[in-house]
């Protein structure tokens, strides 16, 4: 407004100005608070921590005050007897695993030193003095040969009138794709006019076993290091070929990347019955992220996306599935047929999916993130938020303490646990309902508390679907943490070079991220499952899957 703007005389009108204005500038303030927000949660997760922790002794603002006059209460009486300290921890060097492997290495006396020099008496060894060192040998390459001995028989040489061929037991291997070497043509007999059913085989070669690639070079031990390398080490192909480089073998990233292909493609008939076990739980956790995914129609990359499915405990299998977009097609196919609970966030896709037979279980840790958000806005109610949900989380630790002190495992424990929250659980549940309801009124429905509460009370049935049942989790933690070596990958290797990559990555994330669910050692799962894959009977899969696989490696041990 310039200055020498005519305002208007009446009292009223400029009291009505002013609170216009007052009212314009509150909002203004509010809508520039929360840019300032959003930009200083940017700049946090690119720069800052990702912890999100509160000063736990914010949680005595919000205890219920003692009345004015009450008397303190008298100091408890001095114990008699001494406190006993407490236990300290161990510390100092851990010993070296029993199982790796020992070389022995003997440091003996001179035959000088062995004798005594007093009495010039030879001393007699009475014991031995050891110390372990941790030692390390580098990975390396090797070359297996695969010799093939060729047979004949002499007799039915001699019949036909051939020449013997020289025994050479120890011989080089037939050529790939020949059944009878170019040398071997002047020992068979003539086959003009004989079909080839009653065609005599005077020469015979050992058959070549079925490799996990056809006609490749790479064995079961290398893929298995590739793919754990690239997948779960999240080392990309170009710093492999660096290393096989390093070593004098020229490997290069294309062909690498073709050999992932090819065992995603062997590998495929476990993934399908992994996702078979998923479908069969009672609870599925879900969650996705972000894949860069070259486009060929442009030079830019686009967004795909991966998505885990968790199964419960007595299905403990991790399927990835790879969609090229967010729509709802990918979860909507994967879950057909599915019922059950399914563990999510609020994504809007899942609200198609949900049905009298798929319920929706929250996540309070999505819950929480809204509060913690706005602790900077509104810091009295963020606070108490964020200790009546830490009320809430004090509960399952509770029930997971009196569930390992009473030793309890599987349904004893999920009764336990399930009792646990409708005691302690509920009250405090519907006192926080209460008091978001309350507050509710009182903010602004678009500011960061405003959504937080309004979040919170629109997802109320799904957050308070884990009272029902012992065996739902109060969060959706475990697929996030499913989720999160793909974060640290995709920081190495960039992008999928195709849609067709991304479901190889599906594939071989699957197989792996199961194995470090369930402890199994993946390179040996993975060299030993590459190599019986080709030849295994499809009617015995099953046992090839991790769990009944590191049962049986178990018994055999």
């Amino acid at each position: 407004m310039p200055q020498d703007a005519v305002l208007p005389d009446d009292l009223l009108v400029c009291q009505g100005m002013i609170r216009q204005l007052l009212e314009m500038l509150q909002q203004t303030r509010h809508e520039l608070d929360g840019a300032q927000h959003r930009l200083d949660q940017l700049l946090k997760r690119l720069y800052g921590p990702k912890g999100e922790r509160f000063n736990p002794d914010q949680l005595t603002l919000f205890n219920d005050d003692p009345e004015p006059n009450a008397p303190e209460p008298p100091p408890p009486p001095p114990s008699q007897e001494p406190a006993s300290r407490p236990r300290k921890k161990g510390h100092g060097r851990k010993g070296l695993p029993k199982h790796l492997r020992r070389e022995r290495k003997e440091f003996d006396l001179s035959d000088a030193e062995k004798c005594c020099p007093c009495c010039q008496q030879p001393r007699i060894k009475i014991g031995e003095e050891a110390s372990e060192q941790l030692d390390y040998v580098p990975a390396s390459l090797f070359v297996r040969e695969q010799v093939r001995f060729k047979y004949a028989c002499p007799s039915c040489l001699k019949k036909q009138g051939m020449a013997q061929p020289d025994a050479t037991p120890h011989g080089p291997a037939e050529p790939k794709g020949e059944p009878v070497g170019p040398m071997m043509e002047s020992f068979l007999p003539s086959t003009q006019g004989v079909s080839s059913m009653d065609r005599p085989q005077l020469i015979v070669t050992a058959p070549m076993p079925k490799q996990p690639i056809a006609k490749g070079i790479a064995g079961p031990g290398l893929l298995a290091h590739l793919i754990v390398s690239k997948y779960l080490d999240h080392l990309p192909l170009h710093r492999l070929e660096g290393i096989f480089a390093r070593q004098g073998v020229d490997i290069s990233r294309k062909t690498m990347c073709d050999w992932m292909a090819e065992c995603a493609a062997l590998l495929k008939p476990l993934y399908d019955l992994l996702k078979a076990d998923v479908v069969r739980s009672r609870l599925i956790h879900t969650d996705d992220t972000r894949v860069p995914v070259q486009d060929p129609e442009s030079n830019r990359t686009k967004s795909g996306r991966l998505w885990v499915y968790i199964g419960d405990r007595d299905h403990p299998s991790l399927v990835y599935d790879y969609t090229p977009t967010r729509a709802r097609d990918g979860p909507a196919e994967f879950l057909k047929g599915y019922r059950g609970f399914l563990q999510a966030d609020a994504y809007g896709v899942y609200d198609s999916i949900y049905s009298p037979t798929l319920l929706e279980a929250g996540c309070w840790a999505h819950a929480r993130r809204y509060f913690y958000e706005a602790r900077e806005s509104d810091a009295l109610r963020a606070h108490e938020a964020l200790a009546r949900i830490q009320g809430l989380y004090a509960v399952e630790s509770e029930a997971d303490e009196q569930i390992a002190a009473a030793g309890l495992t599987d349904e004893a424990a999920d009764l336990l646990r399930r009792q646990v929250r409708q005691e302690k659980t509920l009250p405090l549940l519907d006192a926080l309902k209460g008091w978001l309801q309350e507050q509710q009124a009182a903010v602004l429905p678009k500011s960061l508390m405003g959504q937080a509460i309004g979040y919170t009370l629109r997802q109320w049935q799904a957050l308070a679907r884990f009272t029902e049942c012992g065996w739902i989790g109060i969060d959706n933690n475990v697929a996030e943490r499913a989720l999160r070596g793909i974060a640290v990958g995709r920081k190495n290797w960039l992008f999928a070079g195709s849609d067709e990559g991304g479901r190889t990555a599906a594939v071989l994330y699957s197989i792996l991220m199961t194995c470090k669910h369930l402890s199994i050692e993946p390179f040996n799962y993975l060299r030993d499952i590459l190599a019986r894959l080709p030849e295994h009977p499809v009617e015995r899969l099953q046992e090839l899957l991790p769990a009944i696989w590191a049962s049986a490696q178990r018994q055999q041990a």
